[in-house]
């Protein structure tokens, strides 16, 4: 089994900086991507940003281009989301997931990040 727990999330204002990390534990090898999504109160789960284990080719939604870095740590099995410039519409809980094959596998339970305005 594959174990992700997510960790960074809190309340930073307007313009502020956090960086959330995904640490991935248990059968991780055979990982072909890596993915962040997140869903606000009423709202339905987006995709944010992933990477692909090997090429670490990335992927980002538009509303968070330019603002959100994806990365990863090998070494650490570890997804890194730097996210600059935030904005309180980028409130919600951040959750990052395995893809193996042609799915998203595992998922984790996820970190609350708030931005007020």
């Amino acid at each position: 089994q594959v174990q992700l727990v997510e960790s960074g999330g809190g309340l930073v204002q307007a313009g502020g900086s956090l960086r959330l990390s995904c640490a991935a534990s248990g059968r991780t090898f055979s990982t072909d991507r890596i993915g962040w999504f997140r869903q606000a109160p009423g709202k339905e789960r987006e995709f944010v940003a992933s990477i692909w284990w090997t090429s670490r080719i990335t992927s980002y939604a538009d509303s968070v281009k330019g603002r959100f870095t994806i990365s990863r740590d090998n070494a650490k099995n570890t997804v890194y989301l730097q996210m600059n410039n935030l904005k309180p519409e980028d409130t919600a809980v951040y959750v990052c997931a395995m893809q193996r094959g042609s799915a998203y596998n595992y998922w984790g339970q996820g970190t609350q990040v708030t931005v007020s305005s």
